[in-house]
């Protein structure tokens, strides 16, 4: 990767900055293969995983979900503390933080973003679950999108801008995510699912952290500090495309007309969960071709 970073134009090395050194040696950021790799592997058991389970039986894995959804609730409920105490240790500015202007509490976040950066590889266990259940219709192009591309945005950030103003949006989704986890692992459980009530809350909190990372980030550009512009302006164009795809779920999920013809599929949940909380609903028209109806589990 050094090679790729001298190959970079003078202008480009000017909006991205040059690759951070604290990170050299790390597991997995030396180098971008593994991550890539991992990234092909995820999309092909995507492709052929369903093909796979056509004719076998769905796995109940209600045990192992409960575990699953458990750790990585704890996972990232330990990320937001670590985030939010290093950001107050290191009285990180909202506006615009650099990557090398506080000490000891930068190295805190960015310890605590590479558990982010990997958890984004523990994650893929989101869609294997769904295939191994044959819920495949929440196997959805929002899901697989948002999934492979966060671990391969991750890894650049980690080794070009890995603390500094890169904080907000992981605090916000670690937040999220101990909600929704919560939510899923608590769904594991068939006892509980009838006093769960709060999926289409975490839908809107999702959506609201993608606006609030746009403004954070905004602010980042209208003031600018030696944050490197272009990593702003590229997670201001991720966020849009999020938040496209979440409303054009939520509103297929939410509104009356689509919450009735996906009535039944509400009733699969993701990780054990609804599916609703993290956009699985509208499924990929190859997986559904590769799946005969069967009657609903009661695990």
């Amino acid at each position: 990767m050094e090679n790729f970073d001298a190959s970079l134009s003078p202008y480009f090395k000017a909006l991205l900055g040059t690759r951070d050194t604290r990170v050299k040696g790390w597991f997995l950021l030396d180098n971008y293969i593994p991550t890539l790799v991992c990234s092909i592997i995820y999309l092909l058991i995507v492709w052929l995983g369903p093909k796979y389970m056509k004719n076998r039986p769905p796995f109940s894995c209600r045990g192992i979900l409960v575990v699953y959804n458990l750790g990585l609730t704890l996972l990232s409920l330990y990320m937001f503390f670590e985030l939010v105490t290093g950001v107050w240790e290191g009285q990180y500015n909202f506006f615009c933080q650099g990557t090398r202007s506080a000490g000891e509490s930068d190295m805190k976040i960015i310890r605590v973003l590479w558990w982010y950066y990997f958890s984004k590889l523990i994650e893929f266990m989101d869609t294997f679950f769904f295939i191994l259940r044959k819920n495949n219709h929440q196997i959805t192009v929002l899901h697989v999108y948002h999934h492979a591309s966060m671990l391969n945005i991750w890894w650049f950030v980690m080794n070009w801008v890995p603390c500094g103003h890169s904080y907000f949006g992981a605090t916000l989704n670690s937040f999220i995510h101990v909600l929704m986890y919560s939510y899923y692992g608590l769904s594991s459980v068939p006892s509980m699912r009838p006093y769960l009530w709060w999926k289409k809350y975490i839908t809107q909190g999702q959506l609201l952290q993608f606006v609030l990372t746009i403004i954070q980030t905004t602010c980042g550009v209208i003031w600018p500090c030696t944050f490197p512009l272009g990593w702003l302006y590229f997670q201001i164009g991720y966020m849009i495309s999020l938040i496209a795809l979440f409303t054009n779920f939520y509103i297929q999920t939410y509104n009356r007309k689509g919450a009735s013809r996906r009535k039944d599929h509400l009733k699969d949940h993701q990780n054990g969960s609804v599916a609703a909380a993290n956009g699985h609903t509208n499924s990929f028209s190859f997986l559904e071709n590769n799946v005969k109806p069967r009657k609903p589990r009661k695990d």
